[in-house]
């Protein structure tokens, strides 16, 4: 049977979005699972410094897999300004150049991602208590990131195609593996932190090799062949201007909050655990605006193709309305109830209050990145991925590190070093809006 492509260029706007939105929503949340059952499990089950160490690795091997990710963003805008633009032959070609181009960055990264763990726990200044667990989970996680790069390069295909519900059916059996191995190797096998990272690989190897059986069945709405599965050299171009300034910025961002949580390690084991645990809820509290942001390149970059810019812009007025009306939710439990969130995680009552102070600021944050994230999307969908790559880098290190580090040594309270974050999203919300009134100018004086 052959797939259909959604079409976003014509029709109601908020109904399909929301259609679309909703299962990328669904497979961040479980993709959240991941790491949060890990912590979870590692937390009732395991001793602290396991729970530092899946905390400060997960939170490395979180940073790895948005780098591939969004450099497979690159993909997923290609094939959807092509669709848009109704050249739909191309979209074999895509599909065939990016398998090669991420099958080599997957090999790459399971190579040198298990040699370099320790170096890694070093730079994270992983508590000397957990500085074995750290290592071995990073190592025992990096030996899987080809079953990550599988994934992403899978999800991204799909999100080109306007099908967010196939990326849903693989998370969702990756997330059952994940839980039933964490129970059998961390809580029935005491493994701790090893015990949740083999866990992790062996969920995303079975949901990988599950869902290309199942992609096998089922017909592309183009032609697609072995022949395909090669490198062309215009393709790859696009794919890489496209993907690079995503992933660099992914990748730079995600330093920038490894710095944080570097800063915060010299704090001592408590506030390591307790920022672990907060980030680990902030995953969960992130993944709306998330999700309204990967639906917003799709939706873009077809409308974009299709010269329909005026429908994007619409597209993106609304997509913020529903986006702050869920950031406002939570606000309201993050910022008053944070402790509640953070106790899921943790049963160690000091670890949950350091992992509430913490989650504070990012209450604060949640009601910011309702825009920011929307306004990413939308440039993304554009092809301006560059301007997002040099606001996103900007923001980090002129404004989230200084303010963190600046705030650890003068009050060393996990909130006001948390005020990183939200002063950041400030100041690019003011550049984004300033960037599109003149991506607006720009468009209406084509006209």
């Amino acid at each position: 049977m052959e797939q259909k492509i959604k079409d976003f260029t014509s029709g109601p706007i908020l109904g399909p979005l929301l259609a679309f939105s909703m299962p990328i929503l669904l497979a961040l949340f479980l993709q959240a699972l991941y790491g949060a059952v890990d912590l979870l499990i590692v937390g009732k089950y395991a001793l602290a410094q396991d729970v530092s160490g899946v905390a400060v690795g997960s939170q490395m091997m979180l940073t790895i897999t948005n780098l591939v990710s969004s450099f497979a963003m690159g993909t997923t805008i290609l094939l959807g300004q092509n669709i848009g633009a109704g050249n739909r032959q191309a979209g074999g070609r895509i599909i065939g150049t990016s398998i090669i181009m991420f099958l080599l960055v997957g090999l790459l990264l399971t190579v040198l991602t298990p040699l370099l763990s320790g170096t890694l726990a070093s730079l994270m200044n992983a508590p000397a208590e957990a500085f074995d667990e750290t290592s071995r989970y990073i190592a025992i996680c990096g030996l899987g990131s080809i079953m990550i790069v599988a994934y992403n390069v899978l999800g991204s295909i799909m999100r080109g195609l306007g099908d967010s519900k196939t990326p849903l059916m693989t998370v969702a059996i990756a997330s059952a593996c994940n839980i039933f191995g964490d129970l059998f190797l961390v809580a029935g096998l005491h493994m701790g932190a090893s015990g949740a990272a083999i866990a992790t690989v062996a969920s995303q190897t079975i949901s990988v090799l599950i869902s290309l059986a199942v992609l096998r069945r089922r017909s592309l709405p183009f032609d697609f062949s072995k022949r395909d599965i090669r490198i062309e050299s215009l393709i790859t171009r696009k794919i890489i201007r496209f993907g690079t300034p995503i992933a660099l910025q992914d990748l730079l961002v995600g330093l920038s909050f490894l710095v944080i949580l570097a800063i915060v390690n010299t704090l001592g084991l408590i506030a390591s655990a307790g920022v672990g645990v907060a980030e680990k809820v902030c995953g969960f509290i992130m993944l709306i605006p998330g999700a309204f942001m990967q639906a917003m390149s799709t939706y873009v970059a077809q409308n974009h193709g299709a010269g329909r810019n005026e429908r994007a812009e619409q597209g993106l007025k609304i997509a913020i309305l529903v986006s702050t009306s869920f950031g406002l939710v939570m606000f309201y439990l993050s910022f008053f109830h944070g402790d509640l969130l953070c106790s899921i995680f943790a049963r160690d009552k000091d670890v949950i209050a350091a992992g509430f102070d913490y989650l504070k600021a990012y209450g604060i944050d949640c009601l910011l990145t309702c825009f920011l994230f929307c306004f990413i999307g939308f440039f993304n969908g554009l092809g301006e991925t560059r301007f997002v790559m040099i606001q996103g880098i900007a923001a980090a290190f002129l404004i989230r590190i200084p303010v963190a580090w600046w705030m650890s040594r003068t009050t060393g309270r996990l909130f006001y070093i948390g005020l990183g974050i939200p002063c950041a999203t400030v100041v690019q919300i003011l550049a984004c809006s300033l960037f599109y009134r003149r991506v607006k100018k720009r468009t209406t004086n084509k006209t």
